[in-house]
């Protein structure tokens, strides 16, 4: 069975840190880029960053940067997604997809999606 798995979703305090994992099974990510996508009630899922097949090309939205560090281990068949200054609007529900090759940021073109891991950033 060919999926994806989000871990590391907590309740933090603004300015804190977190760590997603996106874990693959069924399939190697090695010819996949990875986007990681959020939704927070009421909105649309947004694009948060990705990372291209072989790392060569990353990309972030502009809330996040500077903030967010996304990183693929292809050994572990795992992407990553560090979060730090975490800010109450970063609140979402967080998914990782995979489409062949290179990234976008249209949530229709990827393949596979995990099945989402909950951020909640409050005092």
């Amino acid at each position: 069975q060919l999926q994806l798995v989000e871990s590391g979703g907590d309740r933090v305090q603004p300015g804190g840190s977190l760590r997603l994992s996106c874990a693959a099974s069924g399939f190697t990510l090695d010819y996949y880029a990875i986007s990681w996508f959020r939704q927070a009630p009421g909105k649309e899922r947004e694009g948060v960053s990705c990372v291209s097949r072989g790392g060569g090309s990353i990309t972030y939205a502009d809330s996040v940067k500077g903030r967010f560090t996304i990183s693929r281990d292809n050994a572990k068949n795992t992407v990553y997604l560090q979060m730090n200054s975490l800010k109450a609007e970063d609140t979402a529900v967080y998914y990782c997809a995979a489409r062949r090759y290179s990234c976008s940021g249209k949530v229709s073109e990827y393949v596979y999606w995990g099945q989402g891991t909950q951020v909640t950033v409050s005092s």
